[in-house]
């Protein structure tokens, strides 16, 4: 396993989104936006995609320039079009939407369509954080999921990111998946050679199975919970509300008509849609209490949560996002870890586009 600076990660990775004919802007926005996942430990969604990128640019899915758009507007709504632009361009630019009209109604709510995989949720909602505004992002994705009871393949992997700012302690950052693993947990273990835990996957008779290759054999990811008697019902209800808010509410092709991350993979017939849908939100806190006043009182309720008595065998209990913020001071300090597999992938992309990796 090889180790990098952010620098050289940065450089690279700008490189190649330049090579594909990114703008120095897009470029940037885009690079900064996937490497966030690698600083913050998300391993399976940062320059380990980026090969998934390119390759979605040789098959004409992704415009690398976009005219991205409001296509309607409220005073605090919008619905956007991303024109088959990188997610992680499109993302940034929606969310920054939101921002505005929070900022003129106390709440921005926007749409997207047209868009395709945006990098890690988190990374968009915690733009809200420096406008003391509590931030929310959502996307639909791939089809990977079997809902509760069924064997088809109907959801992606759909996640929710909110944002929330405290005053002296660090931000409330919920980032997950609605399943009980993200597909890139697997691509993680396939790298391995190593099976899932039991609970994250089904074989395409909807037995369990621990295979991490299972969903190139008509396999599924399974809804957080795993079953109904360990509350899947809840991970579907919550996959599905993504998948409403961002695809059906935009425009976007939703279910099992969603665009497959693969390049390989054929797109489904009937889209309803276009592209991928995300959903991303910003409020205000003035428009609710005084924002020293609330930040104050989510200090209070960070360190309560903090001081709860931990289980046997546990040192501490966690809030959501101390994990990514800790690993973060880390890599930045001692840089990002590559399993060799990913370095061999960036230097293809390298050879590619006659850059130096």
């Amino acid at each position: 396993m090889a180790v990098y600076s952010y620098d050289q990660l940065y450089q690279f990775t700008f490189s190649v989104f330049k090579s594909i004919g990114c703008s120095d802007t897009d470029a940037s926005t885009a690079t900064i936006g996937l490497i966030a996942a690698d600083l913050r430990g998300i391993d399976s969604h940062g320059v380990a995609r980026l090969s998934g990128y390119t390759r979605l640019w040789e098959a004409n899915r992704v415009n690398p320039k976009p005219d991205i758009r409001i296509v309607h507007e409220t005073p605090s709504t919008a619905v956007v079009d991303g024109d088959a632009g990188l997610g992680l361009v499109v993302a940034p630019y929606a969310m920054k939407v939101a921002i505005e009209k929070a900022k003129n109604v106390g709440t921005g709510w926007v749409s997207v369509s047209n868009s395709n995989h945006f990098g890690i949720a988190g990374h968009h909602a915690m733009m809200a954080l420096e406008h003391d505004m509590i931030g929310m992002a959502m996307t639909n994705a791939s089809a990977l999921v079997a809902p509760t009871f069924s064997i088809e393949r109907m959801l992606g992997t759909n996640p929710i990111a909110v944002a929330i700012p405290a005053n002296e302690q660090p931000p409330f950052v919920a980032d997950f998946a609605t399943t009980t693993a993200a597909n890139g947990k697997l691509e993680i273990l396939q790298r391995k050679q190593a099976d899932t835990p039991e609970g994250w996957v089904q074989d395409k008779e909807g037995n369990a199975s621990t295979d991490a290759n299972i969903l190139k054999k008509q396999g599924a990811l399974l809804p957080l919970g795993s079953d109904r008697e360990h509350g899947s019902h809840k991970g579907y209800a919550l996959g599905s509300i993504v998948d409403i808010f961002s695809a059906v509410l935009s425009g976007a092709s939703y279910g099992p008509w969603a665009p497959p991350f693969p390049a390989y993979v054929a797109m489904p017939e009937n889209m309803p849609g276009k592209g991928l849908g995300h959903f991303f939100g910003a409020m205000r806190i003035d428009a609710f209490r005084p924002a020293d006043e609330f930040k104050s009182h989510m200090d209070n309720w960070i360190h309560r949560f903090r001081s709860a008595t931990p289980a046997p065998g546990h040192e501490r209990v966690l809030i959501p996002g101390d994990p990514e913020r800790e690993m973060e001071i880390i890599r930045m300090k001692e840089g990002i870890p590559l399993v060799d597999s990913v370095v061999e992938d960036l230097r293809v992309i390298a050879q590619k586009f006659s850059l130096t990796f």
